[in-house]
């Protein structure tokens, strides 16, 4: 089980994100368009920068949606490793069984 702090920093960090999504798209788009000026991209590119740090996609972390557990992560599943494994063996994810070969 983790931290109950970080499973709550990790949910505000996604508000946070969700919050500031249209900003960044807008600022991107200014810095990637090859027909803006020079100095249209560089104050884009400030305002990006002057965003929160939280803002960005990449800090958010995958965490097990029933343990809060950061390690071992299965997207497929929303679960980690062990959470998996448990949840497989007695059957309560749809799709997935056991292999013996």
């Amino acid at each position: 089980m983790a931290k109950q702090s970080k499973v709550i920093a990790n949910e505000r960090r996604k508000q946070t994100v969700a919050r500031y999504a249209p900003v960044r798209a807008e600022y991107k788009a200014i810095i990637a368009d090859a027909g803006a000026s020079d100095a249209e991209r560089a104050q884009a590119r400030r305002k990006l920068q002057a965003l929160p740090r939280d803002a960005s996609p990449t800090r958010v972390r995958n965490r097990d949606a029933i343990d809060g557990r950061p390690r071992g992560f299965i997207g497929k599943a929303g679960v980690s490793r062990v959470r998996f494994r448990e949840l497989a063996h007695r059957g309560e994810l749809p799709g997935i069984h056991k292999s013996s070969w």
